[in-house]
């Protein structure tokens, strides 16, 4: 196994197959990258644009090339030197007839062999929510008929194209008066999970007869209900699976679900095609996608590392601001995800919280797990309220449901992290902690029976003595952490979007460039081989976006003044599609924000760009209809009230123009931000990852999963200039050239202890950090704050802006040869480095040991 030093994120579909990546890979070897990482490439649902809505975890999609065409992409990377990593989502399947096994679950219900593969609740009939509305009216409509699957031969009830396989034994039922059309089948079914014919269907050749009686039967809505009754399964309209799913669900989404990982039949069945991949050497490594919501995280990794032997392991997890991965999975560490929050407090000097008048971050996030919990889980959380009642009858406990569940839905939300990782008969002393944190701060305001309901949970979640004697409780614990879990992951991470940006500027020691060094050289002593991400799987918007908005945070005045010109310009023009004029300020300030973020650097000339922005709006606001920054109110749709705001204002010319002229310092001085965090990234304790594309640029309002992007042409042979109108190609050339150092020596500086410099300033104007030891090290330095600090159009800090301020160099590298990697410069180290002669005219510095 060889461990990465820099990994190319390659978003497979949309466009991107196998073929293309093997057009890619002599670009790769040229940019530096050591693993091309990919997204999910088994066989998925019909029109996925992401791949984690796999059908079969067995096979490699056919769209993509199959596995021959994998195969043959890591013979070419090989070739190179190169390796392959692959993104994999085992903890859930497509919900969808295409996938064999749900297929044969749909079939025969509980007597499928594939019954136990799924998280289903077998109290009831399976739900299905597919139907636009109830059952009857879809009925009484002819939308539901009676049919024959076309592809496998078996009657169904078919509404919109999709047949849903009736359980055999009710066919004659169905067919009635008509059993010699009767299909008998037993319930057999090979691995695939395909249900097998005993017996021909009578007038095989007189299809028209058969579809005329099926047709005749198919009229009678009172049959069609009847025949629906004898299922396994029931029909339900799709706006209702928040209530009644009857499975686990992703995301709260009902397109997927869960599978019982813990049972290790299951796990062989969903991982045989990828440990054997690994195994024979096609796959260097594993990136394991929503690991929160296994239901024991801990035991899923060692069985897997287990399979994969020293694989590389590395876990989708984003890390909250004072937690740790666990020391005890056996993983390389996350896909890179946390470094967001460290930049963001770094750029900005605060995580863009608390200030008069605004929301703290902690409050938004509540609100948004709060509102997420009572709508996308409203299924999730009172299937685990049931179970918690349960309990509490066993206990003798007198607590009511409505108690129960409003304890479930406080702790949830009070949880300071994503999750807790119990076992059944085993909390560690870090998690109780966690929940005893949480029980705190639940119980504020809380009503007395609420806050004596809390303690009955905390019981269950962190006292080991209760499982022992209460049946049920280990149940308990896996499924509220998988909730919790799978309600962090739905939290948005583009609060900066809504924020008041007065709120997001100030230096504390719980922020800025101490916090930043402090969580480095954590990271750098746990997790030095996880990914470094800035636009991850997940992300909700492009890392250089992020960049532009930390720009906004740093002139709040000018940035106040002009959304107060914007909005009395468009004051008369801003219609909801309700014909409510002027939307609510944190709409107006998400609308203003965003556009701001992703305004193309040539402005208003550039017509193909400023198209590209709207379509990103439209994907934002659609986003925006199903959750926003700070949650919503149920029964409201923000992004159906944004869309006849964006309207309003693309449409007037003197709010287009005086954007236009407003963003160019802004631009400027985000540019200048993305460099920064684009070097620190490059530089940092961990494995650089580079989303596709993003080596250019990265200004986007798409989730990561959802982006496209045009693959280059290849890397640049001469230095561009660190211009506004040549930052694509300069970010290029940075990215190649730090890479190229890195790969000089994998095992050199950038695998060293992480050393803070200290500024003569404070590191008010830059921040700087050293890797390695005396014999061989590297030193960073990239500005911050530097909105009004550059010439018009030019990257790169005044000397006014640098005047004065020195980098201190500590005593043991006094003497050392340090040579530029960006312009080759050979400069001796002593006491101080001044900051212009380390920036000499670059928009950010790097130097290696000579």
């Amino acid at each position: 196994m060889t461990r990465p030093s820099s990994t190319y994120r390659l978003q497979f579909r949309n466009g991107m197959d196998f073929g293309k990546a093997r057009q890619l890979v002599s670009y790769l070897q040229h940019l530096g990258i050591s693993h091309l990482h990919a997204s999910p490439v088994m066989a998925a649902a019909k029109g996925s644009s992401h791949g984690r809505d796999v059908i079969d975890p067995n096979a490699v999609d056919p769209a993509l090339g199959g596995l021959d065409g994998l195969r043959q992409l890591a013979g070419d990377l090989k070739a190179r030197g190169l390796g392959l990593i692959l993104d994999i989502a085992p903890n859930h399947v497509a919900a969808s007839l295409d996938n064999p096994w749900w297929h044969s679950v749909v079939t025969w219900g509980k007597e499928s062999p594939f019954s136990g593969h799924f998280d289903i609740d077998w109290s009831e009939k399976l739900t299905l929510p597919v139907l636009d509305g109830d059952f009857a009216t879809e009925a009484a409509d002819g939308k539901i008929r009676l049919a024959l699957d076309p592809e496998r031969g078996v009657l169904a009830l078919c509404y919109r194209g999709n047949f849903y396989p009736l359980h055999p034994e009710t066919c004659r039922q169905a067919l009635a008066a008509h059993e010699e059309l009767l299909l008998i089948a037993a319930p057999t079914a090979a691995f695939e999970g395909t249900t097998t014919r005993t017996g021909p269907l009578a007038f095989v050749d007189e299809q028209e007869v058969v579809a005329r009686i099926l047709a005749e039967i198919s009229r009678d809505p009172k049959r069609v209900a009847a025949i629906h009754e004898a299922q396994p399964w029931r029909l339900v309209e799709r706006k209702t699976a928040r209530r009644q799913a009857g499975y686990r669900r992703l995301s709260g989404s009902a397109d997927l679900v869960g599978l019982r990982l813990d049972d290790a039949r299951v796990f062989d069945d969903a991982h045989r095609l990828v440990i054997d991949l690994v195994r024979e050497g096609t796959v260097d490594g594993l990136a394991i996608l929503h690991i929160d919501g296994f239901a024991d995280p801990r035991a899923y990794l060692e069985r897997l590392r287990a399979a994969v032997g020293p694989a590389y392991l590395i876990v989708d997890k984003r890390l909250a601001d004072s937690e740790r991965l666990a020391a005890e999975w056996p993983v390389h560490g996350t896909t890179g995800g946390e470094i967001i929050t460290a930049l963001t407090g770094m750029m900005t000097g605060h995580a863009c919280g608390p200030s008069d008048g605004g929301l703290r971050t902690e409050t938004a996030r509540e609100s948004c797990k709060r509102q997420i919990l009572m709508t996308d889980f409203e299924s999730e959380a009172g299937q685990l309220t049931l179970l918690a009642k349960t309990l509490a009858d066993r206990t003798h406990a007198d607590l009511s449901r409505s108690s129960l569940a409003e304890a479930i839905r406080a702790l949830i939300v009070a949880l300071p992290v994503a999750r807790t990782y119990a076992t059944a008969t085993h909390i560690s002393d870090r998690d109780r902690e966690i929940i005893a944190t949480a029980r705190q701060h639940a119980q504020e305001g809380n009503r007395p029976e609420v806050r004596e309901a809390i303690d009955f949970v905390w019981e269950l979640l962190a006292d080991d003595r209760v499982p022992v004697t209460l049946a049920g409780c280990g149940e308990f614990r896996a499924r509220f952490q998988q909730l919790s879990g799978c309600v962090a992951a739905r939290v948005p991470d583009d609060a900066l979007l809504s924020r008041d940006m007065a709120a997001c500027l100030s230096d504390t020691p719980a922020n800025g460039p101490a916090a930043f060094h402090a969580s480095m050289r954590a990271r750098a002593e746990a997790m030095p081989h996880g990914l470094s991400a800035i636009a991850p799987f997940g992300a909700a918007c492009g890392g250089d976006t992020r960049a532009r908005l930390h720009a906004l945070a740093e002139a709040p005045d000018i940035w106040h003044s002009a959304t107060g010109r914007w909005s009395a310009l468009s004051a008369s023009r801003l219609h909801d599609p309700a014909g409510r004029i002027n939307p609510a300020p944190d709409t107006e300030r998400l609308l203003y924000n965003a556009i701001a973020a992703i305004w193309p650097i040539a402005g208003l000339q550039d017509n193909a760009a400023i198209r590209a922005l709207a379509a990103d709006l439209k994907a934002f606001i659609r986003r925006q209809g199903r959750i926003g920054p700070q949650g919503r109110e149920p029964d409201t749709n923000p992004g159906q009230a944004l869309a006849g705001v964006v309207e309003g204002l693309f449409g007037n010319d003197a709010f287009l123009r005086d954007l236009d002229a407003t963003l160019p310092p802004f631009i400027d001085a985000g540019l200048m931000n993305a460099l920064a965090q684009t070097l620190i990234k490059l530089t940092m304790p961990g494995v650089p990852d580079i989303r596709q594309g993003s080596e250019r640029g990265d200004f986007s309002l798409r989730q990561a999963g959802h982006r496209v992007f045009m693959p280059p042409s290849g890397i640049l042979s001469e230095k561009p200039p660190a211009t506004r109108t040549a930052f694509s190609a300069y970010k290029q050339w940075l990215v190649a050239a730090v890479l190229a150092a890195r790969m000089k020596d994998p095992e050199g500086p950038f695998a060293g202890p992480y050393l803070p410099l200290d500024l003569s300033d404070g590191g008010a104007q830059a921040l700087a950090f050293l890797r390695g030891v005396p014999q061989a090290f590297a030193i960073t330095v990239a500005p911050r704050r530097t909105f009004g600090k550059t010439n018009p159009g030019n990257l790169h800090l005044t000397e006014d802006a640098t005047r004065g301020i020195s980098i201190t160099i500590p005593d043991r590298f006094h003497g050392r040869a340090v040579r530029s990697v960006l312009d080759g410069r050979l400069l001796r180290l002593d006491g101080d480095m001044p900051l212009t002669e380390a920036l000499a005219g670059e928009p950010v510095a790097l130097f290696i040991s000579a």
